[in-house]
């Protein structure tokens, strides 16, 4: 096996921005409120006219951009997003076409907030096994289009926006991919779900009037849930791999809530510094938290090369994931 390496990153997000005072307007709601319970105080929303593949398609010019290379140049797009542009076409396919990549292949990956780790556990073994020298990982979701902005338990939660990672073979020596664990678990599936649209609950004009094509969610469960799984999933993975926490250099956790972030880091006994928080600014971008995160952090020089990255999610479904890499450049 080859050793995966990541070689760029980028990421884009909308201009227009939703403060928690816009919606103290729209629903009963506060800015002291929101911010006390999920540490978010605006988020970015797309306008109309632009959808997933679109923000997919700038997160990913600006991180081939970042490395150098064309888009000629890749060979497979892991597209995750909970929000596709249509049921079919993939994503995936829209957004080769329009970034003029000639001889990728692809597919949209569906794991709800752990979709981006999932992309980059496939990604890492593509590279891997020596049949991918490029692979696209695009963390892209729009939301604002599946959130009911009646419901203040919902609406304050989410944003839009989209990362993207590009996964290279790693050279002799070079840092690079150390492993991962993921897991799903089902018996969680009522509690985060968009209820209609699919097979169980075709579109309906009860379907619509009952409001069931929006995100519906069990806050408290979901909370207790990822607080839990995601320190315990990175603690047996960095015990798996022989690494102490406090060599972590940096934790790039999905962007849910703050006191979800910083419960699972006490819980692993990783210290706030070095854990990347940004969701003050953005919200909960869904598949798009962790790669727009890292982008952040690698422009702000908080990522050197060789230093220990643990990414860690929980997601709808319920699905879990925590990968750690060696970061390259």
């Amino acid at each position: 096996m080859l050793k995966a390496k990541i070689s760029a990153v980028g990421a884009w997000v909308p201009p227009r921005v939703l403060t928690n005072d816009d919606l103290a307007r729209m629903v009963d709601t506060s800015n002291e409120w929101i911010l006390e319970r999920t540490g978010i105080r605006e988020r970015h929303i797309a306008d109309p006219g632009i959808a997933t593949s679109d923000m997919a398609i700038e997160a990913a010019r600006a991180a081939l951009a970042n490395r150098g290379t064309t888009a000629e140049d890749v060979d497979a797009i892991i597209l995750c997003t909970v929000t596709p542009d249509h049921m079919f076409p993939s994503t995936a396919c829209i957004v080769q076409h329009k970034l003029g990549v000639k001889r990728a292949w692809g597919f949209d990956l569906i794991a709800a907030c752990s979709s981006f780790v999932y992309g980059l556990t496939t990604a890492a073994h593509l590279v891997g096994c020596g049949t991918h020298r490029k692979v696209l990982v695009i963390g892209s979701d729009t939301m604002s289009r599946i959130i009911d902005y009646t419901d203040r338990t919902t609406c304050v939660l989410f944003g839009d926006g989209a990362g993207a990672f590009l996964i290279e073979p790693a050279g002799d020596g070079e840092p690079g991919f150390l492993g991962f664990r993921n897991e799903i678990d089902g018996s969680g599936g009522d509690m985060l779900i968009m209820p209609a649209g699919g097979s169980r609950m075709p579109p309906s004009h009860e379907t619509v009037d009952k409001r069931l094509h929006f995100v519906h969610q069990e806050g408290q469960a979901v909370f207790k849930y990822a607080v839990k799984k995601m320190g315990d999933v990175s603690a047996e993975l960095l015990e798996e791999l022989g690494i102490p926490p406090s060599e972590v250099k940096l934790m790039v956790p999905h962007q849910a809530n703050k006191r979800i972030i910083l419960a699972a880091a006490n819980r692993l006994g990783i210290s706030e510094d070095n854990v990347l928080i940004n969701i003050e600014r953005y919200g909960n971008t869904t598949s798009g938290t962790i790669p727009i995160a890292t982008t952040e952090a690698w422009q702000q020089g908080r990522l050197k090369k060789g230093d220990i990255v643990l990414f860690a999610a929980v997601g709808a479904g319920f699905t879990v994931g925590a990968n750690v890499w060696r970061w390259a450049f």
